[in-house]
């Protein structure tokens, strides 16, 4: 299914509003929001098209142009929840339905996706895109005659796209129907001779046939078409592998791997290459690479292994090898190998175990032939340096499990707290402005230049820093028996990383003013932040970020555990004080992300966005820890409302998990 949604700019085209009934502002922010989404400003077009459907909550366009957007941005659970919106205002929107399907299939709910394309189809029988896309959710539902039948009903109104052809194509070449599977790859190509995906397409199937020069032309050609295509220089260097020139091959996956950098089995094929051809050193750091990349696969430690023994790193690939075996217990030729280094290194009981281990497992292997799997790892005469295809399942999962005692890393949005800051740098929008008159008037009091809260790293210049600084000092040392000035200096000593200093200006500030709960919130984050600075030069395995706020890493596994109990505590004294005010949960529900008390974070982040229901930042956390708890798809939807609400973060984390979220 391609990311983008199909003829879009022509479905614009189709759009009715009644002008009689809206009035004249409503009917703008719809336009400009529209016109947003023709020049690919889907972020600006969500922040005009909210402004919309809070003043008309009946404007089911706007729900689905919203949607639009959303998908665009690979928030596909954001964006069913608007194209629903849609439906449910005006049950006879086609298009509403059509694109729901496009995102359910995208979603994997194919069932669901089959159901809106019948409502679309059977609302206006005489559109073409229905069908298309209804043909490729068959396709990739293996429901290969039906999406055939779908691309031909296309073809009859739209003879001209190339898609459809090279689609129809692919559903007779996974019937074995080779023929009619070429005739399509050509007709593709007489309707577009500028699209290289006809010629990849027609390419593989030569490839698959063994007709290399048929092959190769074809790649040559998609290449000439689009020099940016990733996959024509990936086919292409598969047939010189294929026909033994491994420098051209090898040439052409720097290629891969220059046009993207994450792709894992272009490192793992050029290491294979390169082992053969002698270059061992730059094939262990392809190998190392893939091993970052994806840790979860077998086969690269199995591979590297191999090679560590070939340099004589014995002690690294014995260590490949546990790590086969690890991911994979039944790996025979793993215990094998291993056992022979360990019988080099005078390891004669522990090679002797692998040995026995590695033959009772082939023993089993022969019980159990009939196990694809299984015979693949067990087999002690099977090769594995062979090069993987482009469509090879090389992935990982995204969360590892908890129980495993895997790392995992959850980038929250920092705290909050009253801070130093430019103020043109604190400006939100209106609609996720937080008004609560105790906070401005403690603001007011306060009498420090540039004090605003903020979870944004400060933004002055340091020299500006240490000067604020000393005036502080100065005024404290004039009157001491100022909570003012305490909690001015407070301030000032956090911000040049004088914690110490810093709490002990707040503590004092608070026995001058006991009911004050704002001196409580930043007393707490100043601990919090000295605990994560603690933290992170302790443990060896940790980065030490420039950013200090000890929500930015949330972690499952430590090599010692470090308290927040007492900022916790202070937000405690806050909350009772003023129970009402947003961001004392928030930051609270943030600490108990980082103790490990996953519950009690939701339960606060949920308070802090009843207190506020526009609290980006508390929808983002919130949706992140659902993920990490396996809660997926709840905690998509709060991403993707983090996101409706300015949060650009959340599409990242939406563009990483949404699509898996089946």
């Amino acid at each position: 299914m391609k990311k983008g949604l199909f003829a879009f700019l022509f479905v614009l085209s189709l759009f009715s509003f009644d002008k009689a009934r809206a009035q004249f502002d409503k009917n703008y922010f719809f336009y400009v929001g529209r016109n947003y989404l023709i020049d690919s400003r889907y972020r600006d077009a969500i922040d005009i098209l909210n402004i919309l459907l809070k003043a008309d909550t009946t404007a089911y366009e706007g729900f689905f142009l919203r949607g639009v957007a959303k998908y665009n941005l690979d928030d596909l659970l954001g964006a069913e929840q608007d194209f629903s919106y849609a439906i449910r205002k005006n049950p006879v929107y086609t298009l509403a339905y059509h694109y729901r399907a496009i995102t359910r299939s995208r979603l994997g709910n194919y069932d669901d996706a089959l159901g809106d394309f019948l409502e679309a189809i059977e609302l206006r029988p005489d559109m073409a895109g229905p069908y298309y896309s209804r043909g490729v959710t068959y396709l990739l539902s293996r429901q290969f005659e039906k999406a055939i039948a779908d691309f031909d009903q296309f073809l009859i109104q739209e003879p001209r796209v190339a898609d459809a052809y090279i689609n129809r194509g692919t559903c007779y070449l996974l019937l074995k129907d080779t023929t009619r599977a070429y005739d399509n790859y050509n007709q593709a190509i007489s309707t577009n001779r500028l699209n290289p995906e006809g010629y990849n397409r027609r390419g593989g199937l030569y490839l698959s046939q063994s007709r290399h020069d048929d092959a190769l032309t074809d790649f040559n050609t998609a290449i000439r078409c689009d020099s940016a295509y990733m996959l024509s220089y990936f086919n292409r260097a598969i047939v010189y592998a294929n026909t033994k020139r491994p420098v051209q091959a090898i040439a052409d996956f720097n290629r891969v791997v220059a046009l993207d950098s994450t792709l894992s089995i272009g490192y793992f094929n050029r290491a294979i290459l390169r082992s053969q051809i002698g270059d061992f050193n730059n094939a262990l750091l392809d190998y190392d690479k893939v091993a970052e990349l994806n840790p979860g696969n077998v086969l690269v430690f199995y591979n590297r292994a191999a090679l560590n023994a070939q340099l004589g790193f014995l002690d690294a690939a014995i260590s490949d090898y546990s790590q086969a075996i690890r991911l994979y217990p039944d790996f025979a030729n793993a215990y094998l190998n291993r056992a022979e280094l360990r019988y080099i290194q005078h390891d004669i009981a522990g090679s002797r175990e692998d040995r026995r281990l590695g033959e009772q497992k082939i023993s089993e292997y022969r019980s159990k032939l009939t196990d694809s799997t299984f015979s693949e790892y067990a087999d002690t005469s099977k090769q594995f340096n062979r090069l993987l295809s482009f469509d090879a399942d090389f992935g990982n999962r995204d969360f590892d499990d908890m129980s495993g005692g895997q790392q995992v890393e959850i980038t929250l949005l920092p705290l909050f707290r009253f801070s130093m800051m430019k103020p043109d740098s604190v400006e939100v929008a209106a609609s996720r402005r937080y008004v609560n008159e105790a906070a401005g008037e403690f603001v007011r009091q306060a009498g420090i230049p540039y004090l605003a809260l903020t979870n944004l790293e400060c933004d002055l210049p340091n020299d500006s820093l240490f000067a604020f600084d000393r005036r502080a000092t100065d005024r404290l040392a004039a009157d001491p028996g100022s909570w003012r000035n305490n909690f001015g200096r407070g301030v000032t000593q956090s911000l040049i990383r004088q914690y110490t200093n810093s709490i002990a200006s707040y503590t004092k500030a608070i026995e001058l003013d006991p009911s004050n709960p704002f001196l409580y919130i930043n007393r707490s984050t100043t601990q919090a932040e000295m605990t994560d600075f603690i933290s992170s030069i302790d443990n060896s395995y940790q980065k030490i970020s420039f950013d200090n706020d000890p929500a930015n890493r949330l972690r499952t596994t430590s090599t010692r555990t470090y308290s927040y109990d007492d900022a916790i505590f202070d937000l405690n004294k806050a909350a009772r004080l003023l129970p009402d005010y947003a961001y004392i949960y928030y930051n609270r529900a943030n600490l108990h992300c980082l103790a490990g008390n996953m519950p009690e974070a939701i339960e606060d982040y949920t308070r802090a966005i009843e207190l506020f229901p526009n609290f980006a930042e508390a929808y983002h956390n919130r949706g992140l820890v659902q993920i990490y708890l396996k809660d997926t798809r709840k905690g998509l939807l709060d991403v993707s409302k983090a996101g409706e609400l300015g949060i650009s973060q959340a599409y990242e984390v939406l563009r990483r998990y949404g699509n898996n979220n089946n």
